[in-house]
């Protein structure tokens, strides 16, 4: 425990801070992870023969920094999704391309709009930036209304799916969003969008106040290497460009760039193992169901559950038990929720019975 005598050292803003949780990453054998939405299945081969490839044939340039703007990477984010490189940023992670969308856009004088439930990084950003902030209630079915996002603001971040409750918008409803707030940079957050949503992307060069916020850590398997990106008009990409090198001008190493640019070059595995996700989410709610617990309809690969007659949180420490984690949140209006990450069929069908017998 450190001592309010030992924070005298640290700035007054950092011993403030409230710093985000990550979800638990344990280190015990045979135990089941549904927590922390990684994907069951393993990246693309390519992926590991290019990362294979640096060790064996570029190793000597590991002395050397790495391309700053990534370029290779930026051409193949635009080549798959049919944008202009000019309108791709990169980062490590989408946390650190949302840290930079904080700083460059959302520091103004009136707050930025938000759910009351969502990705809990962002209340921690605005606290970092010292941003205001007004929340805007999900309504009774946990969905977000975005006429409620008509008020004066200073930019709007909406996750969609959204996180921990799956729920997606439709692009309509995203575009109702950026009509209404022409003035302000809207920020669509699209960490789980390839297991079924809408990717707003589409939107992007018709409202230059759009800002789409992706990741390759969920659908593309590769959380262990942090590969983030943004796209937005060119205009809204500098000031992107800006921050990012007046804080971290060599951003990506080596060999996550060799591994995302494999990944996006091989779209058929990637389209292939995001159907077996939300082909595994589907039977998993279908079993859930019949257990009977209420699931919320996703998008996401993870599903948001309660069941009527059992303590979310008892059946969290209860399933930790048996060696299966889950993510339990314990805020209001969610605290009887569970967030389930959908794992491949075999994992999926070890919580079911889990369940199954606990219930009996």
């Amino acid at each position: 425990m450190i001592t309010d005598q030992q924070k005298r050292f640290w700035s007054p803003e950092v011993r403030e801070l409230e710093p985000y949780i990550p979800g638990e990453q344990p280190k015990i054998q045979n135990l089941l992870k549904l927590n922390t939405n990684e994907n069951p299945y393993p990246p693309s081969p390519r992926v590991v023969a290019a990362v294979q490839t640096v060790l064996d044939h570029q190793a000597d340039v590991l002395r050397l920094y790495p391309d700053p703007d990534a370029s290779a990477l930026k051409q193949a984010i635009a080549k798959q999704q049919h944008v202009d490189v000019t309108c791709v940023f990169v980062g490590n992670g989408s946390d650190e391309v949302l840290a930079h969308i904080f700083k460059a856009f959302f520091i103004q004088d009136q707050p930025i709009l938000t759910p009351d439930i969502s990705y809990s990084f962002y209340p921690v950003y605005s606290q970092f930036f010292d941003i205001q902030t007004q929340k805007i209630a999900l309504n009774e079915r946990f969905e977000i209304d975005v006429t409620e996002y008509a008020i004066p603001n200073g930019g709007v971040i909406i996750a969609n799916p959204n996180a921990p409750t799956s729920i997606a918008l439709s692009l309509s409803h995203i575009e109702q969003l950026l009509q209404m707030n022409p003035n302000s940079v809207v920020v669509i957050d699209e960490a789980y969008v390839d297991f079924g949503a809408d990717s707003a992307v589409a939107l992007v060069e018709k409202y230059d106040n759009l800002v789409v916020c992706q990741t390759t850590s969920k659908s593309r398997s590769l959380a262990g290497l942090r590969v983030g990106y943004a796209i937005a008009q060119p205009h809204l990409i500098a000031a992107l460009e800006a921050v990012k090198n007046s804080f971290n001008s060599y951003p990506i190493d080596r060999f996550a760039i060799a591994a995302a640019v494999a990944s996006f070059e091989d779209q058929d595995y990637f389209i292939e193992h995001c159907q077996k996700v939300i082909d595994c989410r589907e039977k998993l709610v279908v079993g859930l169901n019949k257990l009977g617990f209420e699931v919320l309809p996703s998008k996401a690969n993870f599903i948001f559950a309660t069941h009527p007659q059992h303590d979310a949180g008892e059946l969290a420490s209860l399933l930790r038990e048996q060696g299966i984690i889950v993510r339990y949140f314990n805020k209001p209006r969610i605290n009887q929720y569970l967030r389930i990450t959908v794992g491949t069929a075999e994992q999926n069908q070890r919580l079911v019975d889990t369940l199954e017998l606990m219930f009996k």
